[in-house]
């Protein structure tokens, strides 16, 4: 059947085959660069004989690497040339870099980049803060909340309506929505909805010739980032992602 591969015990859709492989290389992260079939078949929460079928075919595609020695697996050499096409394709992450590394320096707190993918933002670049007590971090790749996220809220307040449909249907339903917005654009910056998980988030937009391109954003705990500190933080946060953006080519203030 077309848009369906073999699997042991039946036939599986070719996107839940996708999703899989995609689910075993998100696994990886520069705290977790090595991971055993054990660890991958428990973030697949599938059995152990699929989870292998899984990271043979990934290893023939050099998209994951196996260490005989270790019996642990890596990201594959083929990584590396997609993640430089991702980069040309996305010049913003590179540029944004040194920006990046500055305000976490200067707020001693983990900052992260997204961009829109037409739908939602997704996160592009987190640089981990690793002086505090409290380590935190967002994998690359993860797509945020539109509307409770930081950095949704960011572009809510900034995306022109043309050019975001799904932007302009939230706002046209919701009065609550609206007034984030309305606060957003008073002072430049979103913060989160930090009861989900006790992290707060602050962001702020980024532009490039003029058009809000990206989010800049700061996170700590809910409890670190409150009151004089928050303002504190809003404060590198804004002047930060305003110098980006003028070095992207948009004029701000």
């Amino acid at each position: 059947m077309a848009g369906r591969v073999e699997e042991a015990g039946g036939e599986v859709p070719a996107i839940q085959t996708v999703q899989r492989a995609a689910t075993i290389l998100q696994a990886f992260s520069a705290s977790r660069p090595r991971l055993t079939l054990t660890e991958l078949t428990a973030d697949l929460k599938i059995s152990r004989a699929t989870a292998h079928r899984y990271a043979r075919a990934l290893r023939s595609a050099n998209l994951l690497r196996f260490d005989v020695a270790t019996a642990t697996y890596t990201l594959g050499p083929q990584i590396l040339a997609m993640e430089a096409a991702a980069r040309a394709a996305l010049p913003i992450v590179t540029a944004a870099e040194p920006y990046l590394d500055r305000l976490m320096q200067s707020t001693n707190l983990t900052t992260v980049l997204s961009v829109w993918n037409g739908e939602a933002p997704t996160v592009v670049r987190c640089m981990d803060n690793t002086t505090g007590d409290v380590r935190l971090s967002v994998r690359t790749g993860s797509p945020l909340d539109l509307t409770r996220s930081a950095q949704g809220r960011v572009f809510c307040a900034y995306l022109p309506p043309t050019q975001s449909p799904v932007v302009a249907r939230q706002l046209r339903g919701s009065a609550s929505l609206r007034a984030v917005v309305d606060r957003v654009l008073r002072d430049g910056y979103a913060v989160n909805s930090p009861e989900d998980f006790g992290v707060r988030v602050l962001a702020a937009p980024v532009y490039e010739h003029g058009q809000v391109v990206a989010a800049l954003a700061v996170l700590g705990t809910d409890a670190a980032l409150t009151g004089a500190a928050q303002a504190t933080a809003a404060g590198h946060l804004v002047e930060v992602a305003g110098e980006l953006s003028e070095g992207l080519g948009s004029a701000v203030g």
